[in-house]
């Protein structure tokens, strides 16, 4: 059904700039060095709202998701709010994560849509679902509007398995973000499937707003336990960290108005900090956080093994 929809609308998509899911079109930073590593990175910038966002098929699509990426995302200098949304439909297990926070050098807000959840016991040492990110097939029509003390810092909106957004040299704490989101499920059985999951969540009838197959709520205060990771005192040290280079980025720039000009400065001066540029948002850390993962679980795997063979030992 999808994909006829989108065969049949590419003419009206073509003269709107935007692509068959409803995603702008790349605008391009005007910096052609820049805009090739970011695009390698799974990224485009968007020049009326000034953000960076993902494309509908980055490399990071092949790697899934499982709760093991927000466990790292805080020693990965990645400070954010977590709120997993766990739901079966037509017998597969659904994961819909929201996020909201700092990611290094960017303030953001992200939408996943994953899908085919199996399930990972390491010899009973730790309990995960692994992921697929979703196929085209798959897409979901979803916005949010990504708001800080009350102002808007930008909006997202399109046919997407993961709708983010990145403002690069804004510092935010997550509890200042706030998100209001919309979700527009495939049909009423994996709305009432949704639903559940956000009741699940801890969401009350009363936070939720239902419209045809379509959810709309407010991604404040997390529902959800949050990651172990998330510790107030060393948030506190990473967050000092992010702050120092966002406070940075805005001393070198604030006499440029292009973004291009702004490049150009901060590889003139702190060569460091264009570095964190094209590695953006969640996306600069992806392959660190795919390592981080799996050396993760090789440890634990080690670590159990270890303690059943010293179990064994008369």
């Amino acid at each position: 059904m999808y994909d006829q929809v989108i065969i049949s609308n590419n003419e009206k998509f073509a003269k709107n700039n935007i692509t068959p899911w409803g995603i702008n079109l790349p605008q391009g930073t005007g910096n052609e060095e820049l805009d090739r590593l970011l695009h390698a990175a799974g990224y485009v910038y968007d020049q009326a709202q000034d953000i960076f966002y993902s494309t509908l098929d980055p490399w990071q699509r092949n790697l899934g998701y499982c709760r093991l990426y927000d466990e790292v995302g805080a020693p990965l200098s990645m400070i954010m709010d977590c709120e997993p949304i766990y739901f079966e439909y037509e017998g597969e297990k659904w994961l819909i994560e929201f996020w909201k926070g700092q990611y290094g050098m960017v303030t953001g807000g992200e939408i996943g849509v994953y899908t085919g959840g199996i399930d990972l016991n390491i010899l009973g040492f730790w309990r995960d679902t692994i992921y697929k990110c979703a196929s085209n097939g798959d897409l979901l029509q979803m916005s949010y509007t990504l708001k800080k003390g009350g102002k808007i810092l930008f909006t997202r909106e399109g046919w997407h398995w993961w709708l983010t957004g990145f403002i690069l040299g804004e510092f935010s704490e997550p509890e200042e973000l706030v998100m209001d989101l919309q979700i527009t499920l495939k049909d009423e059985n994996m709305l009432e499937a949704f639903l559940d999951g956000l009741r699940e969540a801890g969401y009350s009838n009363d936070e939720i707003t239902v419209s045809g197959n379509t959810v709309s709520l407010t991604f404040d205060t997390p529902h959800t336990k949050q990651p172990f990771t998330r510790i107030p005192s060393t948030d506190w040290l990473i967050q000092r960290k992010n702050e120092l280079l966002c406070n940075k980025y805005q001393e070198i720039t604030k006499p440029y108005d292009s973004f291009d000009d702004k490049v150009k400065a901060i590889e003139e001066d702190a060569p460091y900090l264009y570095d964190q540029i094209i590695r953006i948002g969640k996306a600069k850390n992806s392959f660190e956080i795919y390592e981080a993962v799996i050396m993760i679980t090789f440890v634990i795997g080690l670590f159990i093994s270890s303690r059943i063979i010293n179990s064994q030992e008369p």
